[in-house]
This record gives C-alpha cells, sequence and structure tokens, in this order.
C-alpha cells in the first residue's frame, strides 16, 4: 500500500511543506534534503495526489487524448507514442474513445470546463463547428491527428495518405503486373479513407488498368465482407488493396476460411503497418505510416504550445509513408 506525504515528512524528520518543495524541485530546498526525500519518498512507495496537486496549483498537467477507437492497434500505438513523450515531460494522458459517447462534442467541453486537462489531442476526421468554437473560445491548446487540410488555425499531424496510396497502387502494377485491381475503403466520411481512395484511383487511371471500389469502414468485418463480394463478381480482381490493415487480415481470414492461397489465388495489400502485420503468414505487403511515431510528435507539438515555445499561430507536421514490400503480392 503506498504512503502518505505525513509518513514520508516524518520519516525525513521535516514538514509536509518541505517534502511537497523537495518532490517539485523547489529551489529553496537543498540538494542533499531533497535528495534525501526523495529516497525516503521511493522506499515508502508515496506517489504524489496528481489531481490534488493540480487543484491546488490551479494547474494541470494532465493531457486529453481522444481516439476513435481503442482496442484497435493503430490507435494503441498513437498512445504509445502519447504516453512515451509526456511522461518524460512530466504529464500525464486521460485517453477516452469517442464512438463510446453519444456527442463527441460534449465530452470535450466536459473536460475543458472542468478545466481537468491543460491540453488535447484528438484524432478525429472532422472538426464540426461547434468544437472548433469551444477550442477557439476556451483558448486551450489543441493539436489534431488528421488530413482535414482546411483546419489551419490549429496545429495538426497529417498522414501521407493520398501519396502512400499512390506508390502501393503503382507498385502493384508496374512491378507486381496486376491489371485488374479492388479496393476496399475506409468509412466515407473520414479524410484519411477518401484520400487513399482518391491515391488508388487515380493510379489505375494512370496506368490504364481495371479496378473496383467497394466502401468498408476500417474494421476487420468489413475486410472480410468485402473480400467476399468481391471474390463472388464475375471478373474477380488479382489483388486487394485495403484502406487499412485490419481490412486486410480481414481478406485473410475469408481467404482462409475457402481455402484460397495467398498471393496464389488472391494478392492483399494493406494500409499503416501495424506491429502484427509482419507475423501474418504469408507477411502482408503494406504502406508504413510510422504510427507511433505520429502520437510522439503530437505529443512534443502540444507539450511545447502549452510552454508557449511555438512562435506561430500553428503548425502542421506530416508523417511520411513508405512501401513495404513483403510476401502477400
Amino acid at each position: 500500500m503506498a504512503s502518505t506525504i505525513k509518513e514520508v515528512a516524518a520519516k525525513a524528520d521535516v514538514s509536509i511543506a518541505t517534502v511537497s518543495r523537495a518532490l517539485n524541485n523547489d529551489l529553496r530546498v537543498t540538494e542533499e534534503t531533497r535528495q534525501r526525500i526523495t529516497r525516503i519518498a521511493d522506499q515508502l512507495n508515496y506517489r504524489p495526489n496528481v489531481l490534488a496537486r493540480n487543484f491546488a496549483k490551479k494547474k494541470s498537467n494532465l493531457i486529453g487524448l481522444i481516439l476513435p477507437e481503442i482496442s484497435d492497434e493503430f490507435f494503441t500505438e498513437v498512445i504509445k507514442g502519447v504516453d512515451e513523450i509526456l511522461f518524460d515531460k512530466g504529464y500525464y494522458a486521460i485517453v477516452a474513445s469517442s464512438h463510446k459517447y453519444q456527442s463527441l462534442e460534449d465530452e470535450v467541453i466536459t473536460f475543458i470546463n472542468n478545466g481537468l486537462i491543460s491540453g488535447l489531442i484528438l484524432l478525429t476526421s472532422d472538426l464540426r463547428p461547434r468544437l472548433e468554437r469551444v477550442f477557439l473560445e476556451s483558448k486551450i491548446p489543441v493539436v489534431l491527428i488528421n488530413s482535414n487540410a482546411k483546419q489551419k488555425q490549429f496545429d495538426r499531424i497529417s498522414l501521407d495518405n493520398y501519396e502512400g496510396s499512390f506508390e502501393m497502387t503503382k507498385y502493384l502494377v508496374t512491378k507486381k503486373k496486376y491489371s485488374v485491381l479492388a479496393h476496399i475503403t475506409g468509412p466515407e466520411n473520414n479524410d484519411d479513407s477518401q484520400q487513399r481512395k482518391s491515391g488508388f484511383i487515380d493510379a489505375c487511371k494512370k496506368y490504364s488498368v481495371k479496378y473496383n471500389v467497394l466502401p468498408g469502414d476500417f474494421s476487420l468485418e468489413s475486410g472480410y465482407n468485402g473480400c467476399k463480394k468481391l471474390l463472388s463478381n464475375k471478373i474477380k480482381p488479382q489483388v486487394i488493396f485495403a484502406a487499412n490493415d485490419m481490412m486486410a487480415i480481414g481478406c485473410y481470414n475469408f481467404a482462409q476460411q475457402k481455402n484460397l492461397k495467398i498471393p496464389d489465388d488472391i494478392a492483399v495489400a494493406g494500409f499503416d503497418d501495424i506491429f502484427v502485420s509482419q507475423y501474418l503468414r504469408p507477411a502482408l505487403t503494406t504502406v508504413r505510416i510510422q504510427i507511433e511515431e505520429i502520437g510522439k510528435h503530437a505529443a512534443d507539438l502540444l507539450i511545447k504550445r502549452i510552454r508557449k515555445e511555438i512562435k506561430s499561430s500553428s503548425v502542421t507536421f506530416k508523417a511520411s509513408s513508405e512501401l513495404i514490400i513483403r510476401e502477400s503480392c
């Protein structure tokens, strides 16, 4: 069981105020005393009450991180990157999944109005006008992770969606010589999804190959159902390029169920290069987005904005992509 600050003070033979100052690196405490108190706090497994300390200071070192999903591997990698930077800077993340709430706007407004957080990282394909107004009026530092170039008033991490999709399609046509391609998209209202679809279509048109586009929603199930539908068509694709790796895995599941061999009977490509993609059999050819790095850049940008280390009105960082060639094509 963790000890209290009163117990630390008693063992160190100092006041509670001195323990608090020492653990907050207050210059009024000598280095010798600070080290002694820190050592005793560690021995007693003392952990400061972060919320109580924030309220006392009227300052929060909590950061809100809101994602569409927290079970998908893409988003867990984002959380990992964010957490690594925040912990190093003395901040903590409160992670929420927006799809579980009736209103994303209401949840964000609750965070802000309660003074619980000092900044927010939000992964969303579309920032609605009400939420824009809330951010601008509250003046809370915000970093968006999305690809909507229209939202220029906020710091933003964007993904190299179009170029990555175009280059993958080009590779499938010019290097692997596929002439009948299919693409399973992400959600219709998702900017990342639409840019990946545009890259695929533009490349197919440029190289004059047959193609088909089927709607999906980034889930494993929509990949499975999309593959099932595409392979039931009269003209079957030679390769399915899924807009994310989870849907590509859904294609794998359907192929396995029907005893189809990848890539002999149907080739599959994905997008994101989530951790499990390299361990599929055959390993998945995909577009790599440095997912953990996206989280790190978002957290680093937000902390700099909170500490007023950035003078410009807004900053945009574009996460690059690269083709990862494996055995599924």
